[in-house]
């Protein structure tokens, strides 16, 4: 499993630099955004892709509830505050945990350890149906039923799976490998980075695959498995 990627959103200077040490020390995780505001911290989030958000409670002008509920790709949130009365936001928006600062480093592990653990269980497997050919993914913080007719076309993205269907995208966490297992014969892989549904394919040009939602490339060493699949005249 890749490194988790990390980001903390804190106004107080000493607790990001507390958990940016903790961070630090920590194998299977990396940071990559610090912000001391939660506006500055979304302009991020609603673009980018994380695996776990460490995330202060009070701050001026957007509080670290108000991101949450602003954002609609949730990682795995790790709230940190000074007092002991937020618990009930943690748990009404089903968040992975909720620290106590001062932060020891213990408390901090076991916060992450329930982070990897939810993304493992979750995030990173699919829950096949075959009698009514569906899948189940993990995507913005809830189980989500897919109609496995209804995928256009699967595209990777660093560590990260983007699922194209009818009306919706959805970011997961799984690999291509695990994809091409989970998905029936009529799903192939053209490229390095592309899974399609070979049903919803309406052209093919100088190794480009015209779908309905975008041009996808045929990579060479995949041409010829792909061309195999094909109901030629």
């Amino acid at each position: 499993m890749a490194d988790l990627q990390c980001v903390i959103v804190d106004d107080e200077e000493v607790s990001r630099m507390v958990v940016r040490d903790f961070i630090k020390r920590t194998n299977g995780i990396q940071l990559v955004g610090e912000f001391d505001n939660a506006v500055s911290a979304y302009e991020m989030l609603k673009d980018t892709a994380v695996d776990l958000l460490f995330l202060d409670i009070e701050m001026p002008q957007m509080t670290g509830i108000e991101l949450v509920q602003s954002l609609e790709k949730l990682p795995e949130v790790i709230l940190i505050t000074g007092r002991r009365d937020f618990g009930a936001e943690a748990y009404e928006y089903n968040l992975t945990d909720y620290l106590i600062k001062p932060i020891t480093y213990p408390r901090f592990l076991k916060a992450v350890e329930k982070g990897k653990t939810s993304i493992e269980e979750s995030d990173q497997k699919l829950v096949e149906n075959s009698e009514d050919d569906t899948l189940y993914v993990k995507a913005d913080n809830k189980i989500v039923k897919l109609s496995l007719k209804n995928i256009y076309f699967v595209e990777a993205l660093s560590d990260y799976m983007l699922i194209n269907t009818i009306d919706k995208k959805y970011v997961i966490h799984s690999t291509m490998k695990a994809l091409e297992k989970k998905f029936p014969d009529n799903f192939i892989r053209v490229h390095r980075s592309y899974i399609v549904n070979l049903t919803k394919v309406e052209t093919i040009e100088d190794l480009q695959i015209e779908m309905p939602q975008k041009s996808i490339p045929i990579g060479n060493s995949y041409k010829s498995n792909f061309l195999s699949k094909l109901n030629f005249l």
